[in-house]
Protein backbone atom coordinates (compact mmCIF):
# COMPACT_ATOMS: atom_id res chain seq x y z
CA UNK A 1 0.00 0.00 0.00
CA UNK A 2 1.35 3.24 -1.11
CA UNK A 3 2.29 5.70 2.09
CA UNK A 4 0.89 9.63 1.89
CA UNK A 5 4.18 10.87 0.56
CA UNK A 6 3.99 8.19 -2.89
CA UNK A 7 0.27 8.76 -2.83
CA UNK A 8 1.44 12.53 -3.28
CA UNK A 9 3.67 11.59 -5.98
CA UNK A 10 1.51 10.01 -7.83
CA UNK A 11 -1.30 12.59 -7.75
CA UNK A 12 1.51 15.14 -9.03
CA UNK A 13 2.61 12.86 -12.25
CA UNK A 14 5.59 12.29 -10.55
CA UNK A 15 7.43 8.53 -10.95
CA UNK A 16 10.78 8.57 -9.29
CA UNK A 17 13.72 7.48 -11.86
CA UNK A 18 16.67 5.61 -11.52
CA UNK A 19 19.57 7.16 -9.78
CA UNK A 20 22.50 8.73 -11.24
CA UNK A 21 25.79 7.15 -9.96
CA UNK A 22 28.01 9.04 -8.50
CA UNK A 23 30.40 10.63 -10.44
CA UNK A 24 33.35 11.37 -8.09
CA UNK A 25 34.20 9.70 -5.27
CA UNK A 26 31.47 10.31 -2.79
CA UNK A 27 28.65 8.44 -1.60
CA UNK A 28 25.05 9.56 -2.65
CA UNK A 29 23.87 10.60 1.09
CA UNK A 30 24.87 10.36 4.13
CA UNK A 31 22.46 9.47 7.43
CA UNK A 32 23.58 10.95 10.65
CA UNK A 33 20.50 10.41 13.66
CA UNK A 34 17.48 12.32 12.57
CA UNK A 35 19.02 13.67 9.59
CA UNK A 36 19.80 12.73 6.13
CA UNK A 37 22.37 15.14 3.98
CA UNK A 38 21.94 13.97 0.02
CA UNK A 39 24.97 15.13 -2.13
CA UNK A 40 24.01 17.75 -5.00
CA UNK A 41 21.85 16.32 -7.74
CA UNK A 42 21.48 16.83 -11.42
CA UNK A 43 18.92 17.64 -13.72
CA UNK A 44 18.93 13.82 -14.60
CA UNK A 45 16.05 11.58 -15.84
CA UNK A 46 17.06 7.64 -15.92
CA UNK A 47 20.86 8.38 -15.19
CA UNK A 48 21.39 10.89 -18.09
CA UNK A 49 21.82 14.69 -17.18
CA UNK A 50 18.75 16.07 -19.23
CA UNK A 51 19.11 19.53 -19.14
CA UNK A 52 22.86 20.93 -20.02
CA UNK A 53 24.48 24.38 -20.43
CA UNK A 54 24.01 27.73 -18.64
CA UNK A 55 21.15 29.69 -17.93
CA UNK A 56 20.28 32.08 -20.45
CA UNK A 57 22.98 31.16 -22.51
CA UNK A 58 21.01 28.60 -24.11
CA UNK A 59 19.26 27.54 -21.34
CA UNK A 60 16.07 29.27 -20.81
CA UNK A 61 14.63 30.27 -17.30
CA UNK A 62 11.73 27.75 -17.57
CA UNK A 63 14.14 25.22 -18.81
CA UNK A 64 16.53 26.17 -15.44
CA UNK A 65 13.65 26.13 -13.43
CA UNK A 66 12.26 22.13 -15.13
CA UNK A 67 16.10 21.95 -14.52
CA UNK A 68 15.87 22.45 -10.17
CA UNK A 69 13.23 20.38 -9.85
CA UNK A 70 14.50 17.66 -11.82
CA UNK A 71 17.40 17.54 -9.47
CA UNK A 72 14.93 17.74 -6.62
CA UNK A 73 13.18 14.49 -8.17
CA UNK A 74 16.62 13.14 -7.57
CA UNK A 75 17.09 14.04 -3.98
CA UNK A 76 13.65 12.05 -3.61
CA UNK A 77 14.97 9.15 -5.20
CA UNK A 78 18.45 8.94 -2.74
CA UNK A 79 16.21 9.82 0.18
CA UNK A 80 13.68 7.44 -0.16
CA UNK A 81 16.93 4.94 -0.41
CA UNK A 82 17.83 6.60 3.08
CA UNK A 83 14.36 6.08 4.72
CA UNK A 84 14.64 2.51 4.05
CA UNK A 85 11.62 2.82 1.27
CA UNK A 86 9.62 5.07 2.94
CA UNK A 87 8.92 8.52 2.40
CA UNK A 88 6.58 9.08 4.97
CA UNK A 89 9.40 8.98 7.66
CA UNK A 90 10.06 12.42 6.46
CA UNK A 91 9.25 15.36 9.14
CA UNK A 92 11.08 18.29 7.05
CA UNK A 93 12.91 19.36 4.47
CA UNK A 94 15.30 21.71 6.12
CA UNK A 95 18.02 23.16 3.78
CA UNK A 96 17.68 22.92 0.03
CA UNK A 97 21.01 24.16 -1.52
CA UNK A 98 21.17 25.39 -5.36
CA UNK A 99 24.05 25.93 -7.76
CA UNK A 100 22.77 27.67 -10.85
CA UNK A 101 25.33 27.42 -14.24
CA UNK A 102 24.97 30.66 -15.52
CA UNK A 103 27.16 33.96 -16.80
CA UNK A 104 27.91 36.61 -14.66
CA UNK A 105 25.23 39.42 -15.37
CA UNK A 106 22.30 36.51 -14.64
CA UNK A 107 20.30 37.64 -12.06
CA UNK A 108 17.44 35.54 -11.49
CA UNK A 109 19.12 32.68 -9.59
CA UNK A 110 15.61 32.29 -7.24
CA UNK A 111 13.30 31.89 -9.74
CA UNK A 112 15.37 28.68 -11.19
CA UNK A 113 15.75 27.47 -7.72
CA UNK A 114 11.86 27.83 -7.19
CA UNK A 115 11.27 24.53 -8.95
CA UNK A 116 13.02 22.46 -6.92
CA UNK A 117 11.50 24.40 -3.81
CA UNK A 118 8.09 24.34 -4.88
CA UNK A 119 7.65 21.12 -5.80
CA UNK A 120 9.40 20.32 -1.96
CA UNK A 121 6.16 22.38 -0.93
CA UNK A 122 3.98 20.11 -3.01
CA UNK A 123 4.95 17.16 -2.27
CA UNK A 124 5.27 17.93 2.05
CA UNK A 125 3.30 20.78 2.38
CA UNK A 126 4.40 22.64 5.14
CA UNK A 127 7.16 20.60 5.92
CA UNK A 128 8.38 21.22 2.75
CA UNK A 129 9.23 25.02 3.77
CA UNK A 130 12.91 25.09 4.27
CA UNK A 131 15.86 27.48 4.36
CA UNK A 132 17.92 27.80 1.20
CA UNK A 133 20.69 29.03 -0.93
CA UNK A 134 20.95 29.67 -4.19
CA UNK A 135 24.23 30.76 -6.07
CA UNK A 136 25.56 31.41 -9.77
CA UNK A 137 28.71 29.38 -10.86
CA UNK A 138 30.47 29.32 -14.03
CA UNK A 139 30.06 25.54 -14.67
CA UNK A 140 28.91 22.23 -13.38
CA UNK A 141 29.77 18.77 -13.56
CA UNK A 142 28.82 17.21 -16.94
CA UNK A 143 27.74 20.58 -18.17
CA UNK A 144 24.20 20.70 -16.04
CA UNK A 145 22.21 23.61 -16.23
CA UNK A 146 21.37 23.50 -12.06
CA UNK A 147 22.80 21.23 -9.07
CA UNK A 148 20.84 21.01 -5.85
CA UNK A 149 21.87 19.48 -2.54
CA UNK A 150 19.08 18.56 0.22
CA UNK A 151 19.16 17.74 4.46
CA UNK A 152 15.80 16.14 5.45
CA UNK A 153 14.88 15.63 8.94
CA UNK A 154 13.59 11.99 9.05
CA UNK A 155 11.88 9.44 11.81
CA UNK A 156 14.23 7.45 13.09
Amino acid sequence: MAGRIETKLAELGITLPLPMAPIANYVPYVVSSNLVVISGQLPAIDGKVAITGKVSWGVSVDQGREAARLCFINLLVHLKAACSGDLDRVRRVVRLGGFIAAPSDFRDHALIMNGASDLAVSVFGEAGRHARTTIGVPSLPADAAVEVEGLFQIDY
